[in-house]
């Protein structure tokens, strides 16, 4: 354990709205005293999340026994983000997701889409090359880009021209030609499911005729043996070797770590960024291509530390929502509502399980418009002014332990500030949120309507330009 400096906790708070979805003041300073580097580490390397039981929501939500719909599926997997000891685990399969976007709008089926977000969680800080071998055995993907249509000499490019422009190059760096040697590597990468369920007598599934069984099958018989030549390389190859070649690109590893940057450092790459991907490439390459190396690189960089890459991200809607409801502390337990949750950020622009295109989302200020800005307030503005909720009591109760429960408006704003995860604001929005509590006086937490107040003023931060950046 280690003294603990107002800068330790604001590099936390930094690193803790980035690789996980905020934190409390308190285990701020607890973090702090263990150390930044050894936070890192423990983020990096998962153990049990500890969430909450899937047999405990069964009970409570029925609709989330078989999780084949869309809003129950999103509402499940909001349970594990807001529940989980692993934050960094849920925030690298949400980039996967976005990543990767597969949607429930062709898929019809959510259940192999939370499947797919436990491949992210088991493989998304693995080798690039094993996740994207991962990836392409993935039935939801081979359903999404159509890759069970591919055949021995009835190629199907979907899934080949997506690999190659939107999951690890980028356009510019392979042509129309590689694209169809890719496409013809993957031939016999397809989906087994009624004829080969019955066989297995029932084995591996309750339902075996129906979606819920997809899974992955290699059909030799359908695999074009011919020879290929992709990038330059040329052999008898299969999806493993294509994915292999790609892994060794410089392209693929500019491609990934630059996406990574921007969705953990910030969302626009200027000079110094452009330094610290570099830093990040040297890893990828080093490190046979893991991601956890690159993001190691990445949080304990020179400019991830510096003041110019915080609140530097808009947060995406599902971040927002689950820190608002972290700092809440409601939905810990099963709770009606939960799937209406869901519907909030597809509200703000991000529906989860079901991006609006093969590219994902759109980020950055893309995230923000009149109308989505307003979702994003009232939200998060109901869920913290509302004080029966356990997280605003507990700001409630640290409030009433400062200064014999009486505060100035500077130091209810200080506090509250603080209490939500030591976030920094402009003079102007201190000003501002200043001068609104200090419109009723000072705040005593005994007196009537105190509790109102306070909740009022977390709604109003919530509110705030910083809150809506990470």
């Amino acid at each position: 354990m280690t003294t603990t400096t107002r800068q330790d906790i604001d590099l936390m708070a930094h690193l803790m709205r980035r690789a996980a979805f905020g934190a409390s003041l308190d285990e701020l300073e607890s973090r702090a005293a263990t150390g930044y580097e050894e936070t890192v580490e423990e983020l990096l390397n998962p153990g049990d999340p500890g969430d909450l039981s899937q047999d405990a929501i069964r009970r409570y939500h029925v609709d989330h026994s078989e999780l084949r719909q869309m809003n129950s599926a999103a509402g499940n997997w909001l349970y594990r983000m807001i529940t989980s000891r692993n934050p960094l685990e849920e925030r690298v399969a949400l980039f996967f997701h976005s990543l990767f976007a597969t949607g429930y709008t062709k898929l019809n089926q959510a259940r192999c889409l939370l499947n797919q977000i436990d491949m992210f969680r088991q493989h998304g800080l693995d080798r690039f090359d094993t996740l994207l071998v991962e990836l392409s055995r993935d039935p939801a993907m081979l359903l999404w880009l159509d890759n069970n249509e591919n055949h021995n000499g009835h190629i199907n490019e979907n899934y080949g021209r997506e690999l190659l422009e939107l999951f690890s190059m980028g356009i510019g760096n392979y042509t129309e030609d590689d694209i169809k040697e890719a496409s013809r590597a993957f031939t016999g990468w397809t989906l087994g499911n009624v004829e080969y369920m019955a066989m297995r007598a029932m084995k591996d599934s309750i339902w075996p005729y129906s979606r819920i069984a997809w899974h992955f099958q290699y059909r030799a018989d359908d695999h074009d043996e011919g020879e290929k030549t992709f990038l330059g390389e040329t052999g008898n190859f299969n999806g493993e070797d294509i994915v292999a070649i790609i892994c060794r690109q410089r392209a693929t590893a500019e491609f990934i770590c630059t996406r990574l940057f921007q969705f953990f450092a910030a969302d626009h790459v200027d000079d110094d960024g452009k330094a610290a991907i570099e830093e990040m490439i040297d890893s990828y390459f080093a490190s046979d291509y893991e991601i956890k190396s690159v993001l190691r690189t990445l949080f304990n960089s020179d400019y991830f530390k510096s003041e110019a890459a915080r609140y530097a991200r808009v947060k995406g809607p599902v971040e927002y929502v689950v820190g608002a409801i972290k700092t809440a502390g409601s939905y810990r337990q099963p709770t009606l509502g939960i799937d209406k949750v869901a519907e909030q950020a597809f509200f703000m622009g991000q529906g989860l399980l079901n991006p609006p295109t093969v590219e994902g989302w759109h980020e950055a200020e893309e995230w923000i418009d009149s109308g989505a800005l307003v979702e994003r307030v009232n939200f998060v503005a109901n869920e913290l002014a509302d004080t029966t909720k356990p997280g605003v009591q507990a700001i409630l109760g640290k409030l009433a332990d400062a200064n014999g429960g009486t505060l100035t408006p500077d130091e209810v704003v200080d506090n509250c500030l603080d209490q939500m995860g030591a976030i920094a604001v402009s003079d102007a929005t201190r000003t501002a949120l200043v001068d609104h509590v200090g419109g009723q006086g000072d705040l005593t937490l005994a007196a009537d309507g105190s509790e109102e107040r306070v909740g009022e003023l977390l709604g109003l931060i919530a509110a705030t330009r910083e809150y809506q950046m990470a």
